[in-house]
């Protein structure tokens, strides 16, 4: 018997092809006769359509004392109109196979529908009547307002949304609206009714004012006509954008513990005003904050995570809370948050910020890496065809440079400006937003337990609030 070669390759592995160039999806703009602007993404392959409807209604619009009224508004636009009562809304809506969502932020408040292409101009019907004529009776309103006080405890109860809302109450004055809560308190909310939201809508819910962003595979469909027998149809009286108040902070160096008597972890959030999307510093800051506390293998991760064993996981990050208009008038400026967030066991606290901030006096000493800095280019540049593959997430991104008031080809410059950024500019830009003096430091935590070994760290002025 001689022996023979046996090969199991029934199918052989296919060779990869040559990788094909990739920028962010560039939108066509145009407009309807109402004034209502529109970006359009063809994308092949996506057949269920992402349509994001920006209002420009930021949470500074709200009426004194009604703060979250803006959140019952967009809320209710689906809960009953002039045509289909909250059910019938509801079950056309499933007929379309589907989903229609809206959410409020300091920048302006959004309407989001996903739906199969073949049902697009259906539920763009569906949308354009919850737009044009929402009912909102007086009993989906105060369901709205019931289940949104119901909500408030849980959140409260939560240390990582606990830490986020005292962090703006402390670097905001609280004539500030972004100094509250985004979809306002138990106190604000039980006063809202039908009446206020009725008015909420009439002076800021209109056409001309507001972007439609509609992302997704088009092949075949007359987008023109489409829009013109839908969207189209809603209808509004022209106005002028919503004004942009300046933004003052006060990011003094200091402590505040809210206080969770026998909690067994503390909650940290570091923070202070920085800068927004438009600052020419913003691909370096981006940069540097990846470094930082990005990812796993980011040096805040290295050091309190891997070699210290206090927490799972700690990061660091952005969050725009202002981005005013060109041109805009009053002297207004962009703002956002940069932070850095995470959550220890309380006989860690600290050491785990004693360790947090020799990490930034390093950095400071140091700088950044060449690979450090190449890592994160190559993170932050080479996973953005992934992030972008559906139609709601590039439909997400545009609506974001919507509200920032961006230009529509921000993101891909983005990621070209990002290649471009070296070490010492994403050094520079991260020291610069990470100050030692400057960090109002939040804990969510037992006081009796880290009150002592905090004030020894010498961080500023500490209080302590009832959690």
């Amino acid at each position: 018997m001689t022996d023979a070669t046996v090969t199991m390759d029934f199918y052989p592995q296919p060779a990869s092809g040559r990788p094909k160039p990739w920028t962010f999806p560039a939108p066509e703009r145009g407009s309807l006769g109402t004034g209502l602007t529109v970006l359009h993404c063809h994308r092949p392959g996506q057949q269920v359509v992402a349509v994001e409807i920006c209002l420009d209604m930021p949470l500074d619009v709200e009426p004194d004392g009604l703060d979250g009224i803006a959140t019952i508004m967009v809320d209710a636009l689906s809960q009953g109109t002039g045509k289909h009562t909250a059910e019938e809304f509801a079950a056309e809506l499933e007929r379309c196979g589907a989903t229609l969502d809206a959410d409020t932020d300091y920048l302006g408040a959004r309407v989001s529908l996903e739906v199969p292409v073949s049902r697009l101009a259906r539920a763009l019907g569906l949308l354009a009547e919850a737009l044009d004529a929402p009912a909102f009776t007086g009993s989906e309103i105060e369901r709205l307002v019931r289940n949104r006080l119901d909500e408030i405890p849980l959140e409260l109860a939560n240390p990582g949304r606990r830490a986020a809302m005292q962090l703006s109450q402390e670097l905001f004055p609280a004539s500030a609206r972004m100094s509250r809560p985004r979809k306002g308190t138990a106190d604000t909310v039980a006063r809202i009714d039908a009446a206020g939201v009725r008015a909420l809508y009439q002076a800021h819910v209109r056409p001309a004012t507001a972007t439609a962003v509609i992302v997704g595979d088009l092949t075949g469909v007359d987008l023109d006509a489409v829009l013109a027998g839908t969207l189209g149809g809603w209808t509004g009286d022209a106005a002028e954008p919503a004004p942009t108040p300046p933004v003052t902070a006060d990011d003094t160096g200091r402590v505040v513990i809210v206080d969770r008597p026998g909690a067994v972890q503390t909650q940290l959030l570091v923070g202070r005003i920085g800068p927004d999307r438009q600052d020419p510093v913003w691909p370096a800051l981006l940069l540097g904050t990846y470094c930082l506390g990005g990812t796993l293998t980011s040096r805040l991760d290295r050091v309190l995570r891997e070699e210290k064993g206090y927490t799972y996981g700690v990061r660091a990050f952005e969050q725009v809370l202002r981005s005013p208009a060109p041109h805009a008038a009053g002297g207004a400026t962009g703002a956002s948050v940069v932070a850095i967030s995470g959550s220890v066991d309380t006989a860690s606290t600290g050491p785990a910020l004693d360790d947090l901030r020799a990490v930034l006096r390093t950095l400071a000493a140091e700088g950044l890496t060449e690979t450090e800095r190449d890592t994160a280019v190559q993170n932050l540049v080479g996973v953005a065809p992934l992030k972008y593959e559906s139609a709601a997430s590039v439909a997400g991104t545009l609506a974001d440079q919507v509200e920032q008031h961006l230009p529509d080809d921000y993101q891909a410059q983005l990621y070209a400006r990002l290649t471009e950024t070296g070490t010492a500019e994403a050094t520079a830009a991260v020291i610069a937003a990470f100050p030692e003096d400057h960090l109002v430091t939040i804990l969510v935590g037992d006081a009796s337990q880290i009150m002592a070994p905090v004030k020894a760290l010498g961080m500023g002025d500490v209080k302590v609030l009832t959690g």
